[in-house]
């Protein structure tokens, strides 16, 4: 397939784009329609500008949809602090350093970068796409007056087609924040704890033991949660994001509004004895063939002893398995507690490009620098290992 016969057609809302391509091209657990208008509709506009490219074939068929967002990015957001202080040197003389305007396909709330193909494109025409969208993506880039191009958080199974769209337009690749997953057996629960590694296992028996001992906590899974519930809820998500040392979106009240009513999503909540007043809160998106953990909240006034990210995660396995799932996911960050109860981490990629090519020269060396260490401590050798 030749990526010049293609063309690409942007829109400023979900709705906008042909329903066919979000039903086959992001079928779950790949969030698709409701996700992006809950984004659009949840007052983030602030922080981002969502929009929407369809790609179609010579005869105006359509091939493909990717999502995309315009963002004003801070350096201190996406380069590791160890080398924080070279980039803020470099930053004295070239000051568009500090902030980058930038354009990226993919999700700002999503586990994965993902382009939606239509059914029947094969690999080449997978590559062809790929190719079309960097080429708009470059020329969206001058009209929108943008510094920066990324595609973000892309999985392996992209990989090969999208390095080989980085070596036809100039693009870098730069490793980023990998995905978490475990793998549930379908023997039930004893056979997860069994597939751990043994001192894991005894490890995460140990504290379940333990904060039963402490308290006795009440737990809900809970669709559609009024009004009250999700103001505690969001509350403490609010105190979670406050303690991350790695942010990205800023979810406002209006965003959690949208998801927390949507038919795809449920809570696991956690209650205090004597109050009842949740202590702890597991957003899951239930769709499809896998749970996947979308956001967690904790109540930090709480005893330690309590281990609250272990009683969470206890009843999302109960959860996952009474619904007959298969994996759970938990997207990127808080890698030390998820690798203590067994998930995996899944290669993720970003493939970049600015348009002063000193400036990209230099944000490619950067990036050669970069691995999972540098990113977060957690993810070095030893680093995964919990108390």
């Amino acid at each position: 397939m030749n990526p010049h016969a293609l063309t690409v057609h942007w829109r400023e809302h979900a709705g906008d784009c042909v329903a066919e391509l979000w039903q086959h091209g992001f079928p779950p657990p790949w969030e698709g329609l409701w996700w992006y208008q809950a984004l659009e509709q949840g007052g983030l506009d602030d922080q981002f500008r969502f929009l929407y490219a369809e790609v179609r074939d010579a005869q105006q068929r359509p091939l493909a949809l990717a999502p995309a967002f315009l963002m004003d990015v801070p350096l201190e957001m996406f380069v590791p602090e160890p080398l924080l202080p070279l980039l803020r040197a470099l930053a004295r003389v070239f000051p568009a350093l500090l902030h980058q305007r930038t354009l990226f396909f993919g999700s700002p709330c999503s586990e994965r970068g993902w382009v939606g193909f239509a059914p029947g494109c094969d690999q080449d025409g997978r590559a062809a796409v790929l190719d079309a969208l960097e080429r708009a993506a470059a020329h969206k880039a001058g009209e929108l007056r943008v510094a920066m191009r990324v595609w973000k958080d892309f999985p392996a199974a992209l990989q090969p087609a999208l390095d080989g769209v980085a070596a036809r337009r100039g693009l870098f690749r730069v490793v980023s924040f990998p995905g978490t997953r475990v793998e549930l057996p379908a023997a039930g629960k004893e056979a997860y704890f069994m597939a751990l590694k043994p001192s894991r296992r005894q490890q995460l028996r140990r504290k379940l033991r333990r904060s039963a001992q402490a308290v006795t906590l009440r737990c809900e899974v809970v669709a559609s949660p009024d009004e009250a519930l999700r103001a505690q809820l969001f509350g403490l998500f609010w105190q979670t994001y406050e303690h991350a040392t790695t942010r990205f979106e800023r979810l406002t009240p209006t965003v959690f509004e949208h998801f927390a009513t949507a038919p795809e999503v449920a809570f696991i909540v956690l209650r205090a004895p004597a109050t009842d007043i949740p202590v702890a809160f597991m957003m899951v998106n239930v769709e499809g063939p896998v749970l996947i953990n979308k956001f967690i909240g904790f109540d930090y006034t709480q005893p330690r002893e309590w281990l609250l990210y272990f009683r969470l995660w206890d009843a999302a396995v109960d959860l996952a398995l009474s619904l007959g799932k298969s994996a759970i996911e938990s997207g990127q960050t808080g890698y030390r507690a998820k690798i203590a109860v067994g998930h995996q981490l899944l290669p993720l990629w970003n493939y970049c490009r600015h348009r002063n090519p000193l400036l990209n020269a230099i944000y490619r060396a950067v990036g050669r620098r970069i691995d999972w260490a540098s990113l977060d401590p957690e993810l070095a050798p030893g680093g995964d290992e919990a108390d």
